[in-house]
């Protein structure tokens, strides 16, 4: 049974769809038809059942993937063990990080990966966290930081401390430094034209929770799915964000805003994700170590 094949067979099993495990591999979809085709054929078992929707194992496919995962593991694993020989761990970790988190983290958390894993390669995916989640059911990531994540038997979270949200507005011309302004009321917000992200963003559903407990809901006037481009679009007076201290810290011209805490504050989980079903390599537990200890000064 060749590796690659396996690694194949997983991948498009746990994808539902041979163009999406194309793409994640990064090789050509007839190539990756016709392996797993050999692969089928050497175990005299049809793997999986093909549709027009995509690809689902069959009861053979489903015992191969148990046991695959497992075998591709234990390959990762001896892998890392024989690096550890020469000094040094190895292999590819895949990271996913929030958008308003991305800016601030990306640079300290590459520079310590190099440091201290320099043989292993890092992968840094920004995006939505219910994007992410599915990535990382599906093998595209290793690790995520993500936003007000709900409980599921396919991810095992690691709670970080809490992200406040704060009501971004731009600075008035003129206004110098000032002390900072008296929390606003959640109500007062609720009555604000907002550029906020859609549905389902964590922070979009979290503000629209925390609103309807008082009996309101949010004022939007425009959605956008981006920091940076909601940042420019209050900036120009569009309207107010909700968004991070940090967001607006490390956007290009923070003096731009007015940044003014909220009454009861909003508080979003932030916690740490990988899959329950794939072990972490010694690679992606020193990473996963790595964040922590990067994000630890965010919190």
């Amino acid at each position: 049974m060749d590796l690659k094949q396996l690694e194949y067979f997983v991948r498009v099993a746990e994808m539902g769809s041979f163009t999406k495990a194309a793409m994640a591999l990064d090789v050509a979809q007839p190539a990756l038809s016709r392996q797993i085709r050999l692969l089928e054929v050497e175990l005299r078992q049809n793997l999986l059942l093909r549709n027009g929707r995509g690809a689902t194992p069959t009861e053979a496919g489903k015992l191969l993937l148990e046991h695959g995962r497992g075998i591709l593991h234990q390959v990762a694993r001896a892998r890392e063990e024989l690096g550890r020989v020469r000094g040094a761990l190895a292999g590819r970790v895949a990271i996913g990080l929030p958008p308003s988190l991305a800016r601030v983290l990306t640079v300290p958390l590459t520079r310590q990966f190099r440091q201290q894993l320099p043989e292993a390669s890092l992968s840094i995916t920004e995006s939505l966290s219910n994007s992410m989640q599915e990535w990382l059911v599906t093998g595209r990531l290793d690790i995520a930081v993500l936003y007000n994540a709900q409980p599921a038997p396919e991810i095992e979270l690691i709670p970080l401390d809490d992200e406040e949200l704060w009501l971004v507005e731009p600075r008035p011309p003129g206004l110098s430094e000032e002390p900072p302004p008296a929390p606003v009321p959640l109500a007062e917000v609720a009555r604000m034209p907002l550029v906020i992200p859609s549905r389902p963003n964590a922070v979009r559903m979290h503000v629209e929770t925390e609103m309807a407990a008082i009996g309101m809901r949010p004022t939007v006037t425009l959605e956008i799915d981006g920091v940076p481009a909601i940042l420019d679009l209050v900036a120009d007076g569009a309207g107010a964000a909700l968004l991070s201290h940090n967001a607006v810290a490390s956007s290009i011209r923070p003096s731009a805003y007015r940044v003014r805490r909220i009454d009861p504050p909003l508080r979003t989980r932030v916690a740490l994700a990988i899959s329950s079903q794939r072990p972490a390599t010694l690679t992606q537990q020193t990473a996963l170590q790595l964040i922590r200890s990067v994000m630890q000064p965010q919190g």
